[in-house]
């Protein structure tokens, strides 16, 4: 917890919605019988435009006009046009604001809409999106009636960040111990007024601006970390090239496709054979249309340019061993989000005899994301990776002649109605976990085909090629490693 108090501000338009809220007061006012009775030249441009580079000094001037134009309406009426507003304002909120409130919730700092829209049309938003304030252009009323004129400041550019000063003086919070959340260029003031600076989604000018003073960047339609260019993230311009015939040295077979959300949270879990395999699961999530977020080894995101386009991505390290809570929580904020999440529940490859058993064992944090979320699991069945990379081998095999067989069969979410998923109270309960652990692994196996589920004795080469490169561990003991352990 903060051991001072401070407040984390957030504008409103391209900031905390994907988008502007102008066009969604204006039907719900025209519903109530206010507003123009003819549409105002140009005015659509003008909203096309704010889409695409954010607040001009035109779109503020219409901004400031409203409030002569709301002149003689009624105050109650204007209420009723705000509440009526707030189900389609919910839906364009970006899809990790939640998760950067509940963040600042639990360093203990209040939340407080900045806006230069009336304070009387947000304030209905603003509460039921969580937030404990909201500071924004009042319109002034009397005897019921909105009277023309604007009561105070009219809240942008540098009277914004006097409004949040003196929001900050009136409760003796210090400004450099507050965020300020903003995408507009106008807005600089308030950013560089406060101790944290966040330029979000920032429109051309911010972006150079933010650059030049090392602030952080952020999209909250993402994952913290994602880079995007232009609204498109590295996993988009990839997409492209994610197609079976661009990897000639194995032969694909991918069912079940259909089986992963078109939109929406899932975890996506896969049985883990070789280094391969994250290969193949990005070749479904690119099949689908989506993007995933990978959790990861730490040794993935510490090699060199791999490691800084698997952040880049939106991957989520992890640092086995260390019982860190971060991934599991980035992970849950993902999925809360409406994201894909993979992962191999093992962990890492099995070695040795472990590699050949019909019985898949796995970690815990498959099932500790399933409980803590309340996300459908959509399992993947792999077969066939190994004999493009096994473990023993540092590269892939490149055999274009002769191209092994991979199957990549996903299937329909796995059965979890007899356990307490979403209740996160369960997310440290052994036997819980392990009844997840065991269902989801068995959802896996059932993908998988028959020789998969055959005892089978392996060669002495078959075996080695499960070791990793000078592996000298102790390969009677890899069957008896135990979810939740490295061991």
């Amino acid at each position: 917890m903060s051991a001072r108090p401070s407040t984390a501000f957030f504008d409103l338009d391209r900031t905390l919605l994907g988008g502007s809220s102008g066009e969604i007061f204006k039907n719900t006012l025209a519903a109530e019988g206010l507003g123009p009775s003819v549409d105002i030249p140009g005015l659509g441009a003008i909203n096309k435009l704010f889409g695409v580079v954010g607040e001009t000094r035109m779109s503020m001037r219409l901004a400031k006009a409203t409030a002569r134009a709301a002149s003689g309406w009624s105050t109650d009426a204007v209420k009723r046009a705000a509440k009526a507003a707030v189900p389609e304002l919910l839906d364009l909120t970006f899809s990790f604001v939640a998760a950067e409130f509940a963040m600042h919730r639990a360093e203990g700092r209040s939340i407080v809409v900045a806006t230069s829209s009336p304070k009387q049309l947000v304030k209905p938003f603003a509460k039921a999106l969580g937030a404990d304030a909201v500071i924004g252009t009042r319109w002034e009323s009397k005897d019921g009636e909105f009277t023309g004129h604007i009561e105070g400041r009219f809240v942008w550019e540098r009277d914004k960040w006097l409004a949040v000063r003196d929001w900050c003086r009136e409760r003796d919070i210090d400004p450099a111990d507050c965020w300020a959340y903003s995408d507009s260029y106008f807005d600089v003031p308030m950013l560089d007024g406060v101790g944290n600076p966040v330029a979000t989604n920032p429109d051309p000018r911010l972006a150079a601006v933010a650059a030049l003073k090392g602030w952080p960047i952020r999209h909250l339609d993402k994952p913290d970390g994602v880079v995007t260019v232009s609204g498109f993230e590295l996993q988009d311009f990839a997409r492209a090239l994610g197609r079976p015939e661009f990897i000639p040295y194995a032969k694909f077979d991918i069912t079940g496709v259909e089986n992963l959300p078109a939109d929406g949270s899932a975890l996506v879990v896969g049985n883990h054979r070789s280094y391969f395999d994250s290969t193949a699961v990005a070749l479904v999530l690119a099949k689908s249309g989506r993007a995933g977020r990978f959790l990861g080894k730490k040794e993935v995101f510490d090699a060199p340019v791999v490691g800084q386009l698997a952040a880049a991505a939106g991957g989520i390290r992890v640092d086995r061993g260390t019982g860190a809570a971060e991934p599991l929580h980035r992970a849950i904020a993902a999925l809360r989000s409406g994201e894909l999440v993979a992962l191999m529940p093992q962990g890492t490859i099995p070695r040795g005899p472990a590699f050949f058993e019909p019985e898949l064992k796995a970690r815990w944090g498959a099932a500790r994301l399933a409980v803590a979320s309340g996300a459908p699991v959509v399992p993947i069945g792999l077969w066939g990776t190994e004999k493009v990379w096994p473990r023993s081998s540092r590269l892939p095999k490149m055999d274009v002649t002769s191209p092994p067989k991979v199957t990549v069969t996903v299937g329909k979410p796995v059965d979890l109605s007899a356990f307490p998923i979403g209740d996160e109270s369960a997310i440290d309960d052994p036997e819980v976990l392990d009844a997840v652990t065991r269902a989801i692994m068995a959802a896996i196996v059932d993908l998988l085909p028959p020789e998969a589920r055959e005892h089978h004795t392996p060669t002495q080469d078959e075996l080695l090629a499960t070791y990793p490169p000078g592996y000298i561990g102790d390969p009677n003991a890899e069957s008896d490693r135990r979810p939740g352990t490295d061991t």
